[in-house]
């Protein structure tokens, strides 16, 4: 049977791609790799090929297509338990953080726009981004100390909650946002796996720029 693929886009810039790309790592599936670069000419008929929303990533598995980076977690689930804590409350948190971060964080996605390899921008900071910042901290303290205390992710065991949040971390390191306390410790492990230093060493040889997401240089 082949091996599932997972088409992402840019490693550099798609924070989107990253997160069911971080959770199959986590999880050891075997998988092979589409990226296709975004922005580009061709770039949204080559996606349509594999996915009917035309964007990316999306998940093939056998006959299933799945898209939008959540549904792939939670199809991942049906066969990996271990992709949401065991706990039914703290399951229930961890959905209820990731849902959030998947429909809201407009000003975070838009003031800060995910660009891995750059450090030590800087942006403006409007009402809205120190509110999208602040509401990202505090679901990092609150979930670190009330559900962390079997591991460094927020629920103790690396979960899907983590790859959700995982782009942000970036996002804080190239903006240059430093949490404190148990934010400050989760983000310095997150930054610390193996998986996302991969990922971060493949967008740095990346060659395509996305002029839009390069905001911020002094």
């Amino acid at each position: 049977m082949p091996k599932p693929v997972l088409v992402i886009g840019n490693k550099n810039y798609s924070s989107w791609s990253l997160r069911p790309w971080l959770l199959l790592k986590h999880l050891g599936v075997d998988f092979d790799e589409v990226r296709i670069p975004l922005y580009v000419d061709g770039a949204k008929e080559r996606i349509l090929e594999y996915s009917p929303g035309g964007k990316v990533p999306v998940y093939i598995d056998g006959g299933a297509a799945v898209w939008e980076s959540l549904a792939i977690m939670e199809y991942l689930a049906e066969s990996h338990p271990s992709v949401w804590p065991a706990g039914r409350e703290a399951r229930a948190m961890a959905r209820s953080i990731s849902a959030e971060m998947h429909a809201g964080f407009t000003a975070l996605r838009d003031k800060m726009p995910h660009n891995c390899r750059a450090v030590g921008r800087q942006v403006t900071v409007t009402p809205g981004l120190a509110k999208d910042v602040e509401r990202v901290i505090e679901i990092w303290e609150t979930s670190r100390r009330d559900y962390g205390s079997g591991g460094p992710w927020l629920f103790g065991e690396f979960s899907a909650a983590d790859a959700m949040y995982a782009p942000v971390v970036f996002r804080f390191r190239t903006y240059g946002v430093t949490p404190q306390g148990l934010a400050g410790e989760y983000m310095e492990a997150v930054l610390a796996d193996p998986h996302m230093r991969d990922w971060l060493r493949a967008g740095e040889e990346e060659t395509e720029v996305l002029e839009f997401c390069e905001v911020g240089v002094v």
